[in-house]
């Protein structure tokens, strides 16, 4: 990612950096009294026949462009519902994002309808590394402590964020926007919201937007990790996503695993403060927040008693996967591989093992979440739709597409043909269709 800088960390690297802190402490005074959390959107949530989930992976402008082509055609698919027309976007009750992803995510969940008016002006269509570029080489920039990483959130802050805090994606009827990273030090998936800053007793609704979209995205060693600080001040009396597993959950390995890696910010002397980067590195789909908050709560059903939901007749988890399969140049020759062949190759292999796990993981945890929730009177149906650009009929659409590169600074052809076939993928998809003709009573 964002290939105009790979030689700042050389360039940068004798001038140490330290990180802003900007995430505020719980007070023992003061209550929070609209956390951003799931509770929060209870009446969100509650609202619909389906529980609709959307889920952006990392890519760049890529996945940034791709997303956005999904939540247009979201917007532009209608159908009635108690005599009123109503879009399918408005459906959507959650929004799970992780690096170029959580540019579209993030800006709707702020802005709501407006993302269809300037996103593309203010983001997609906007060389957003070169302006990046340009403040790194300014000779200011190079003396000053400022780290690469407080440069980028300034920058996304004025100009796509406008200084807007979790607080303000507060919206009635928005969903909820769920943007993850990785914790750099302990490989913990790290989600954004107030259930997770419990456990570092802080506030999240005046933590910046910009601040974690940055999290989400920060590629290390291009960019320092954005860093938040471990406050002390609440032990473990404040509630957490962790006070609420169930026992037979405690029987899971990998649950096992995350709550290791989640504990460990309960050990305020050696863990004072948290380095996040790009989400990615966990989880490039976006998937496994929603995976992890579901399980560590003890399953659909425990979920949706403690939030005080009925069962939706739906759940509708929907998969927008920007990733890449380039043809890779080493394959014609016999000259060694470079060393950023040799690891964009390796980074590749992995991605793309974990991303097919992660979605045969979820395929099954849906089908289970679904039984939960199930009753004789009332049978939950799961709707599992995945897509990418390894569906594309075409040759021609599959090479075009598996050649743009993680970048923020896409040419406008790339753009705009992102966001058409964004539009198209969903539109065409198998599942999508049979849960359209559901909805819509013609099954």
């Amino acid at each position: 990612m964002y290939q105009l800088v790979y030689a700042l960390p050389l360039l940068l690297s004798g001038c140490a950096t330290y990180g802003e802190i900007r995430n505020d402490p719980v007070k023992k005074t003061t209550m929070i009294t609209k956390p951003y959390s799931l509770a929060s959107f209870n009446k969100k949530f509650s609202n619909s026949d389906s529980f609709v989930i959307l889920a952006f992976s990392g890519g760049g402008t890529r996945a940034a462009a791709l997303a956005y082509g999904v939540l247009q055609e979201l917007r532009d698919t209608t159908f009635t519902a108690n005599g009123k027309s109503m879009r399918l976007l408005d459906e959507v009750d959650v929004i799970s994002s992780v690096s170029g992803g959580s540019f579209t995510a993030a800006y709707y969940g702020l802005f709501g309808d407006k993302v269809f008016e300037d996103f593309e002006t203010v983001f997609l269509h906007h060389h957003i590394e070169k302006q990046i570029l340009k403040r790194f080489l300014n000779p200011f920039f190079i003396i000053s402590p400022q780290g690469r990483t407080e440069a980028a959130i300034e920058y996304y802050q004025r100009t796509i964020f406008k200084y807007a805090t979790f607080d303000d994606m507060m919206h009635p009827d928005a969903p909820m926007i769920i943007i993850n990273a990785s914790d750099l030090g302990h490989g913990v998936r790290f989600s954004f919201t107030q259930e997770y800053f419990n456990l570092l007793c802080s506030d999240l609704s005046s933590f910046p937007v910009a601040r974690a979209v940055t999290a989400s995205s920060a590629v290390p060693l291009l960019f320092n990790p954005v860093v938040i600080k471990n406050h002390d001040k609440c032990g473990k009396k404040t509630s957490s996503i962790l006070q609420t597993i169930d026992n037979s959950a405690k029987k899971s390995p990998e649950l096992q695993m995350i709550l290791k890696g989640l504990n460990t910010y309960y050990d305020k002397d050696q863990r004072k403060y948290a380095h996040f980067v790009d989400g990615g590195i966990t989880d490039n789909l976006g998937l496994r927040a929603i995976h992890d908050m579901l399980e560590i709560s003890g399953g659909a059903k425990s979920l949706m008693k403690r939030l005080k939901l009925k069962a939706p007749k739906r759940i509708v988890l929907i998969s927008v996967d920007a990733s890449t399969n380039p043809a890779r140049l080493m394959d014609n020759t016999s000259r060694r591989p470079s060393l950023s062949e040799t690891v964009g190759a390796m980074s590749n292999v992995q991605l793309h093992r974990y991303n097919v796990a992660t979605l045969e993981l979820l395929k099954n945890k849906l089908q289970q979440w679904s039984q939960q929730l199930s009753t004789p009177q009332n049978r939950v149906e799961p709707y599992f739709i995945k897509f990418g650009f390894k569906d594309l009929q075409s040759d021609e659409e599959k090479n075009f597409f598996n050649k743009i590169p993680t970048s923020f600074s896409l040419s406008r052809e790339q753009v705009d043909r992102l966001i058409k076939v964004g539009r198209q993928l969903i539109r065409r998809n198998a599942s999508y269709q049979y849960l359209l003709r559901d909805i819509k009573g013609k099954n």
